[in-house]
């Protein structure tokens, strides 16, 4: 294959990799062939790492059969893509046991989005204020699998993130449609640090998300937070709704208030 690296500089281009453009080599896959539907592409994919000692006993084991493992991946173009992940199974020459490669690089266990999905997913609703049925689409996945992921990988992100709340100096509230219903829609009323988007170190950073949208949902967050986090709080940014700017004001009498889209 012809390489079109031009003279070894930083900026050449490299050889067309499919794994890598699609980032699954984070995800210790590797793709193998693709095929393109008319509402989806479909990357067959293979684990890179063999696997192949017992986790039971430590012996060698023989490559038995193999399964399919689905997976909705990161929209490439807004077209849902999905992994057709081919996972190896083996049986222990020693005690017989049968398992099947390790794919928690790319997945968690019965998981239905890759990890990139999920992030994708996360980014798209705390970031881009998409609706959750947006996302699904763009995933091409059900209304209820979207949703039941991203809030396990909220509340996950959340709980592993203990220091979080360190540093805090900017804080962004926006109320967010959580999904729109005959009966009206549904909203979540979303918190994140904006003390790195501020002072030009990193993206803002998600604290949490609260059921409802009203002064009362974010007074009583700020409330909950300890004093001395309180006291470090210099700014709070925000959409048009006063309710925002009350609590605001009301929990952290020091702070400055700016209205804007966060």
């Amino acid at each position: 294959m012809h390489d079109a690296t031009v003279g070894g500089r930083a900026d050449a281009f490299a050889s067309p990799d499919l794994t890598a453009f699609c980032r699954l080599d984070e995800l210790g896959l590797v793709v193998t062939g693709q095929r393109l539907e008319p509402d989806r592409a479909v990357l067959a994919c293979q684990v890179v790492e063999p696997d192949q000692w017992c986790r039971r006993c430590g012996c060698e084991g023989r490559p038995r059969d193999t399964v399919v493992r689905r997976l909705a991946h990161e929209p490439l173009g807004w077209r849902p893509t999905t992994l057709e992940v081919v996972v190896r199974r083996y049986r222990c020459s020693g005690c017989g046991y049968v398992w099947r490669q390790d794919t928690t690089a790319a997945a968690e266990p019965r998981a239905k989005l890759s990890r990139r999905a999920l992030r994708w997913a996360l980014e798209g609703i705390v970031v881009q204020h998409l609706t959750v049925a947006r996302v699904a689409e763009g995933l091409g996945v059900a209304w209820d699998t979207a949703n039941d992921a991203v809030l396990a990988e909220g509340k996950r992100v959340l709980i592993d993130e203990e220091h979080r709340f360190e540093g805090v100096k900017v804080v962004g509230v926006d109320e967010h449609v959580w999904r729109h219903t005959r009966r009206g829609d549904r909203y979540v009323t979303v918190i994140i640090d904006l003390t790195p988007v501020r002072d030009g170190t990193g993206p803002a950073r998600l604290l949490d998300m609260v059921e409802g949208r009203s002064k009362q949902a974010f007074k009583t967050w700020l409330a909950d937070r300890p004093q001395d986090w309180r006291d470090g709080v210099e700014v709070v940014a925000m959409d048009g709704f006063t309710g925002f700017k009350t609590a605001a004001v009301e929990e952290l009498p020091d702070v400055v208030t700016v209205l804007g889209h966060v």
